[in-house]
């Protein structure tokens, strides 16, 4: 006979609650007043409830480790999101999450991405918080390590998907997933677009993505959006499983600055303290249109590859007024392009903007990008830039024309003004090539060191 799944008798329910209750009020007081308050609570706890704290969760799970209710718009949510510090019990939440869903629906066929194949075996399943450890021993899945799939004795079904093969979601259909550290991942948005082509099995198809949070900009749209409910918690209101020294040394190091709040805290710190450009910034050198201007040139950043996923083509115009200041005028960046689609986009701006010169780097081969710009256009000036040095001791001169108020943008580049503002010494916080950026600060270079035109014969 499989004995039951019901944790406990429901008689303990009250207890249990009140024992949560407690937990989670030590778990706000300061990490020096835990340790003791700690001690006596365990004094005072029957054993048996120390034996059974890991494997009854309804009753001690934290408040964002509980299935929400409503969404952002007070309907049912589609996709649960729980932003937490490094060790509040995002991941265990998660494989608790699929384990109800698994239990309670033999037809429930679940995806569970990570970034790599690594990380969702060590993590999701295999983990001290994964899908084996947080099931009994009578109802945990039979793992085919080989197949990457979970089956349980009741039919239901998780596989795994990784980031990093996002067109392995084409095909399969779900009725749940779990996407594990979503923030981290380089190609978190487009992953998450196909999955959402796949969640189409069941009445109501569901989500959950447990992640320490980025200030990214698909991470603060997917938690304004109506059918999104958010829950949050930081570091310290799980310090009964961390080890004391853990937390200590992280409050100790990291605490009150923006890099703690982000990865102690949970927050979405929507500006790094590392970060050459500030919202302000760019809000101050706003107009409305460019005066004319003497110089303009347009910048592109090729792509080393048109394969889907790949870096996206840079592609910026800027201009310089006779009293010396810049002005953006154009981001027309986009990904996916063949050589010869960027080299035509390129072109378009150089002619809407009247430009004099065409700035493109060379680094994937000075003599290719020349001869695909050639092959669309020979008529367009074209001078070719090599990149000798790193994208932030290259991006810093230009970080100081802001600073210096010597640099106007005309108009708004939300997208581009995203990687300004998210550009640190290591880059930006996807991991991501900042695209954008590159061909804005290689326009800027030109025009402050005035790269020339290779002569041509203009057609009149």
């Amino acid at each position: 006979m499989i004995p039951t799944t019901t944790p406990y008798p429901t008689t303990l329910t009250n207890s249990a609650a009140s024992l949560r209750d407690a937990y989670e009020a030590l778990s706000r007081l300061s990490a020096d007043g835990q340790v003791q308050a700690w001690a006596d609570l365990l004094r005072k706890v029957p054993p048996h409830w120390i034996r059974h704290w890991r494997s009854d969760f309804a009753s001690f799970a934290h408040a964002h480790q509980r299935p929400p209710e409503k969404a952002n718009s007070g309907e049912d949510w589609t996709t649960w999101l729980i932003l937490g510090g490094r060790g509040s019990g995002k991941t265990r939440a998660g494989a608790e999450w699929v384990r109800s869903i698994a239990l309670a629906d033999p037809r429930a066929r679940i995806a569970l991405v990570a970034e790599t194949e690594h990380e969702a075996r060590g993590v999701m399943v295999e983990g001290v918080s994964g899908l084996l450890a947080v099931h009994r021993r009578h109802e945990r899945p039979r793992w085919r390590r080989s197949q990457k799939l979970l089956r349980w004795r009741n039919g239901a079904i998780a596989q795994i998907f990784t980031a990093e093969n996002l067109e392995a979601l084409r095909g399969p259909q779900f009725s749940a997933a779990w996407l594990d550290e979503f923030a981290k991942w380089r190609h978190a948005e487009a992953t998450f677009d196909m999955l959402q082509f796949g969640l189409r099995l069941g009445e109501r198809p569901r989500q959950v993505i447990t992640t320490t949070p980025r200030p990214i900009p698909f991470l603060k749209r997917l938690a304004a959006d109506p059918r999104t409910a958010v829950t949050h918690a930081g570091t310290r209101v799980n310090a009964f499983n961390l080890a004391p020294s853990f937390l200590e040394q992280v409050l100790a190091r990291y605490g009150g600055t923006a890099l703690g709040r982000q990865e102690i805290d949970g927050e979405i710190v929507d500006e790094r303290s590392d970060a050459l450009w500030s919202r302000e910034m760019l809000a101050a050198c706003r107009v409305a249109a460019a005066p004319a201007l003497r110089r303009i040139v347009v910048a592109v950043d090729p792509p080393g590859s048109a394969r889907e996923g790949s870096d996206a083509c840079g592609l910026v115009g800027a201009g310089k007024a006779e009293d010396g200041t810049f002005y953006v005028l154009a981001d027309e960046s986009a990904g996916g392009l063949s050589p010869q689609a960027w080299a035509s986009r390129a072109i378009a701006l150089w002619r809407r903007l009247s430009a004099d010169v065409l700035v493109a780097e060379a680094n994937y081969g000075g003599d290719m990008v020349r001869a695909v710009i050639r092959a669309a256009d020979a008529g367009v000036p074209v001078t070719t830039v090599h990149a000798t040095r790193g994208k932030f001791v290259r991006a810093e001169p230009v970080a100081q024309l802001y600073e210096q108020g010597k640099v106007r943008h005309a108009g708004a580049f939300a997208a581009l003004e995203d990687e300004m503002c998210d550009f640190g010494l290591d880059g930006l916080s996807s991991g991501r090539s900042p695209d954008r950026l590159d061909a804005l600060v290689w326009a800027l270079t030109a025009l402050s060191y005035g790269a020339r035109a290779e002569p041509r014969v203009r057609a009149l």
